[in-house]
């Protein structure tokens, strides 16, 4: 990661300690179990609670609690099976451990650090040790929620054309030779639009490229406003950009290209530069069962470049298939 990623990625690390306070308290001592619920929900935790481990990995699986705090010794399942138990599972989010026990010799605390716990107290420390324990386990979690959603949302704007929010081509590329792959297992459908914005370099030479981004955005926006939760958009370059449709026979694909032609050109785009007309030309590319050829990512562009190309040598602004060229 270069100078330039850290410090995005840390700039976003605010802590929202709401997200961390929720706590399951683990022992076999109902009296222990019932005074430690009351110092813990008075610090602010929304508390849960189970007398063995077995019990508290139920409880996570059906309320997750990012805190555990249990004890070490208990039967059926001990404090430190719990430990690994809790190590070894999915959960949504990090489990921070803290082993509250009697037993804090040394080779206790090494013992329940070995097991996967995070801290270590001992009984006998007193009610501000704990807590302060408890909002230190806060932060770190916060922080660690916070690190994933950067982590998150740098990875969504590397797959992410900036402008417009469409998908970019690295991202087409790849998800939609998963997509094909997984339309050729199951003899499924799937339609790839490309599209072309007629004479996008006149727009920018008459209304300067604010004109012309306006025009993106709003043409994306369009765009998606006429597809299901299944299709998606992608810009694959300046004003070139691609629909795929998954499971969509060739009628549907005509129909979403002809809704959105008529979308881009029966309203002009209003601007800070200006009211813009303009319009798109479409070519319709595809792969389903009933096609005998070899079909890859490369024949699908390649087709539907045809018959785009078909489609501005016609007139632009107008609709063409593969298969009509």
């Amino acid at each position: 990661m270069s100078v330039d990623d850290a410090e995005g990625t840390t700039q976003v690390l605010q802590l929202d300690l709401s997200r961390t306070s929720r706590a399951l308290l683990v022992d076999d001592d109902e009296l222990v179990l019932e005074r430690l619920a009351t110092l813990v929900r008075a610090a602010g935790f929304e508390v849960e609670t189970a007398g063995d481990g077995i019990t508290a990995l139920q409880t996570l699986q059906s309320r997750f609690a990012p805190v555990v705090i249990a004890d070490r010794r208990m039967p059926v399942m001990d404090g430190l099976a719990l430990c690994r138990a809790i190590r070894q599972r999915q959960w949504p989010g990090y489990v921070y451990i803290l082993l509250l026990t009697a037993q804090d010799a040394e080779e206790d605390i090494l013992a329940g650090l070995d097991a996967g716990a995070d801290d270590y107290l001992g009984k006998r420390a007193s009610s501000a040790q704990l807590l302060a324990r408890l909002r230190s386990a806060q932060r770190i979690l916060s922080l660690e929620h916070s690190l994933k959603q950067a982590l998150a949302q740098k990875r969504h704007l590397s797959l992410t054309d900036p402008l417009t929010g469409a998908a970019n081509r690295r991202h087409f590329l790849k998800r939609l030779s998963g997509e094909l792959r997984q339309a050729q297992r199951t003899d499924g459908q799937l339609r790839l639009l490309c599209l072309d914005i007629d004479h996008f370099k006149q727009i920018n030479d008459r209304f300067g490229h604010a004109g012309g981004d306006a025009v993106l955005q709003e043409f994306v926006r369009r765009v998606n406003s006429h597809l299901n939760t299944t299709d998606w958009c992608a810009r694959i370059g300046g004003e070139e950009f691609v629909v795929v449709l998954q499971g969509a026979p060739a009628g549907r694909a005509v129909e979403v290209a002809e809704a959105i032609r008529m979308a881009i050109a029966t309203a002009p785009v209003q601007t800070s530069a200006g009211t813009i007309s303009c319009s798109v030309s479409i070519g319709i590319s595809g792969s389903s069962a009933a096609v005998q050829r070899p079909v890859t990512t490369e024949t699908l562009l390649q087709e539907g470049d045809q018959a785009l190309y078909a489609s501005k040598a016609r007139g632009r602004n107008r609709v063409t298939r593969f298969e009509e060229i």
